[in-house]
């Protein structure tokens, strides 16, 4: 047996489907540094780095959490999925597609934010209310005051997703 005083250890995690295994992960590392520096993935956004803006939302394990405020060495095993992943051009995920159809984004720095955490909540409730996506969005900030464009793409995804349901 080898032990190394101070070595980082290597990291494994799924990220957007694919295994990957990074070495010299910092143990101060947070995940949304791993994925924006060393995977070289841009949809998830510094924010605030505080997870209180939400433009650095991903999926843990299908479950939208704040980057930014998790240590990467503590998803490891787990999978992650980021905006490249949720869908591509051409096959967007339901929310992505709304998004573009109503022109939901101004600036787009909170777009990531929102499709990530709006594509959690219909996966959970694809029948959620006007009053549950507004709830589910509150926490997530957009200084260019499109709210009731994301609103009402958040809406049209919903219903997509049900059509998509049903046989």
């Amino acid at each position: 047996m080898t032990a190394s005083c101070g070595a980082e250890p290597l990291l494994h995690l799924q990220v957007n489907g694919r295994a990957c295994s990074i070495e010299g992960v910092p143990r101060a590392a947070t995940l949304l540094h791993l994925l924006r520096n060393d995977l070289g993935l841009n949809g998830p956004k510094y924010g605030c780095g505080l997870g209180q803006c939400g433009a650095c939302t991903v999926h843990v394990d299908g479950v939208a959490a704040r980057s930014c405020v998790i240590p990467a060495h503590g998803v490891a095993g787990r999978a992650i999925t980021t905006l490249e992943g949720l869908g591509t051009r051409g096959r967007w995920h339901p929310v992505q597609a709304a998004f573009e159809d109503a022109q939901a984004a101004q600036c787009g720095y909170c777009l990531n934010g929102m499709v990530m955490q709006a594509a959690a909540l219909l996966a959970r409730d694809p029948q959620a209310s006007e009053a549950r996506i507004r709830s589910e969005l509150s926490g997530n900030l957009c200084r260019c005051g499109t709210h009731i464009e994301i609103l009402g793409a958040v809406q049209r995804a919903a219903v997509r997703m049900r059509a998509e349901q049903e046989p």
